[in-house]
């Protein structure tokens, strides 16, 4: 080899590297930059001993009813994107005090698009537990809905806070949003769905990490909201498992 076609060979491969780290080093710093759960998501979680029917098992958190509200059902939770998992504890723990075994999941970085599968190993701790549903936020919701086309046989039934469905499923679906989103793009929803409306609500409040950015002002509080969506999700779920 030449030894200028192997100068413009080292060049190149030592761009491509150079590159490559670059890319690397962007996404960190990328996935770095993500909303935290806020003190009243922190508090339910330290709270455990008052309340031991919280825990967490294999990077999962699981909100456990009690034994006189149990309904047997299981609600499995994928995130919103670039949100801490934990920022959903107080709408998961509302939904226990329905009666509904909340499991919520941990994604890598922060982003559901890196592990759509994570409900699999859900299963196989909760034997008893024989109706399943699942659900998301925003990003989260869009995975959960890709996990359910090829997990038919598991779920139920699909929840989508603030998110549309990658593709139209026979499943049983409930959309949820609120009226001042401007963060879920509602011309992606299909026709065949009928979203349930949270009028003054809005993309973040779904969950507990503060407002997001490009997202529309609420006209109800957080608690509000997310006390809506309980009862409408409760709804939903408690009428699959009849």
């Amino acid at each position: 080899m030449k030894p200028k076609v192997k100068r413009r060979l080292k060049i190149t491969l030592l761009s491509v590297v150079a590159a490559l780290v670059l890319l690397c080093a962007g996404f960190y710093i990328y996935t770095l930059n993500y909303y935290r759960a806020d003190e009243n998501a922190v508090a339910v979680l330290s709270g455990t001993e008052i309340e031991p029917q919280i825990e967490k098992k294999d990077g999962m958190w699981i909100f456990h009813p009690s034994a006189e509200q149990d309904t047997g059902v299981g609600f499995i939770f994928y995130p919103g994107g670039k949100v801490e998992d934990t920022a959903y504890s107080v709408l998961l723990q509302q939904l226990s005090r329905k009666g509904i075994t909340g499991v919520l999941v941990h994604m890598p970085f922060n982003l559901a698009v890196f592990d759509i599968d994570a409900a699999d190993p859900v299963y196989a701790q909760f034997p008893e537990i024989k109706h399943w549903v699942i659900g998301g936020h925003s990003l989260g919701g869009a995975m959960a809905s890709s996990y359910v086309e090829k997990n038919q046989d598991r779920i139920e039934g699909l929840v989508l806070l603030g998110a549309y469905p990658v593709k139209d499923s026979d499943i049983p679906t409930l959309v949820m949003y609120g009226s001042e989103d401007q963060v879920l793009d509602k011309s992606k929803l299909s026709s065949s769905l009928s979203p349930y409306v949270i009028e003054g609500g809005n993309h973040a409040h779904f969950g507990n990490y503060g407002e997001q950015k490009g997202d529309g002002e609420a006209t109800i509080t957080r608690e509000e909201q997310q006390q809506v969506a309980v009862e409408g999700i409760t709804r939903f779920i408690m009428d699959l498992a009849e």
